[in-house]
């Protein structure tokens, strides 16, 4: 099963952690500006999601994985992305981008 993470920069990050395994990360660009980051993720066992909100004051809450959509496979994960980022002749982009960092275990 597949997942896909959204951070906002400056709004908002997910963060993958225990039982997700990142597969591919993409910018999306609305008219050459960043205005989200996602990474597909292979859900290898049920976890909680670290959800951390950048705006003032900060906050981190962990979401169980069980709310997330789940995608059988990892092109239906692409599809997904592809639809949620497209918008008729408007100018949105999906760059691929490198994977981020997996966060170091405390």
């Amino acid at each position: 099963m597949y997942v896909i993470l959204t951070s906002k920069p400056d709004q908002f990050r997910t963060e993958a952690g225990a039982g997700l395994q990142p597969v591919e990360a993409y910018d999306y660009l609305f008219y050459g500006q960043v205005r989200a980051q996602f990474v597909i993720a292979e859900l290898q066992a049920e976890t909680r999601v670290r959800l951390v909100d950048e705006t003032e004051p900060v906050a981190v809450n962990f979401v169980p994985s069980k709310f997330l959509e789940k995608f059988d496979t990892l092109e239906r994960a692409r599809a997904e992305l592809r639809n949620l980022c497209s918008f008729g002749h408007m100018d949105a982009v999906l760059q691929p981008r490198a994977l981020p960092p997996m966060p170091r275990a405390a």
